[in-house]
């Protein structure tokens, strides 16, 4: 497809360390970029049951990915029981907290709290990323992107222990904050 792929991490991964990843989300490639900056740490997507029903696409997708369903209480809460289980197996899980890819004209969309409270209930380390190129290599609109660079920036991790009252949405209001400086101040 003609993309190459540079990250820059400001803090080490450690081997046999389950962790929180979470990244904005801009582009169908997001997906593939997680996949090849992290592949020395298997990791889970958690991810809208919606997607499921693509066809071909869908029937990977549900066999790899923890399925949510935004609009089901009991869905949302079976995904914490179903990243236990992941966790205790040795693996990470990957979120994007935005929930989907946000329109073109929006930098950053809120996030939603999955990734910040699997973070505290696992006591796991979370590591936000930034991914400045993949909306302009393959975009949700009609013929826009081009081949080139996909860059991302791993930031320091963040310790749920470091937190004390409203740990969740200092969490997510720092990486936030984090990602969304990132995003216009640019990969150095």
């Amino acid at each position: 497809m003609g993309f190459y792929w540079r990250i820059k991490w400001t803090q080490k991964l450690e081997k046999g360390q389950s962790y929180i990843f979470v990244a904005n989300h801009t582009s169908m490639t997001d997906i593939m970029l997680m996949l090849v900056i992290i592949k020395d740490h298997p990791f889970v997507f958690v991810g809208k049951k919606e997607l499921a029903r693509i066809p071909l696409f869908g029937y990977f997708y549900k066999r790899t990915c923890i399925l949510v369903d935004r609009g089901n209480a009991m869905s949302r809460q079976a995904v914490f029981r179903r990243a236990q289980q992941r966790i205790e197996s040795g693996l990470s899980i990957c979120i994007f907290p935005e929930g989907g890819v946000p329109p073109e004209s929006v930098v950053l969309d809120r996030f939603k709290m999955g990734a910040f409270r699997l973070a505290i209930e696992h006591k796991l380390p979370l590591v936000p990323i930034t991914f400045f190129d993949n909306k302009k290599r393959l975009s949700y609109t009609f013929f826009s992107g081009s081949p080139g660079k996909m860059r991302a920036l791993g930031h320091p991790f963040l310790y749920p222990q470091d937190y004390e009252k409203n740990a969740t949405k200092k969490m997510s209001s720092e990486v936030y904050d984090l990602l969304l400086k990132s995003l216009k101040k640019g990969f150095n």
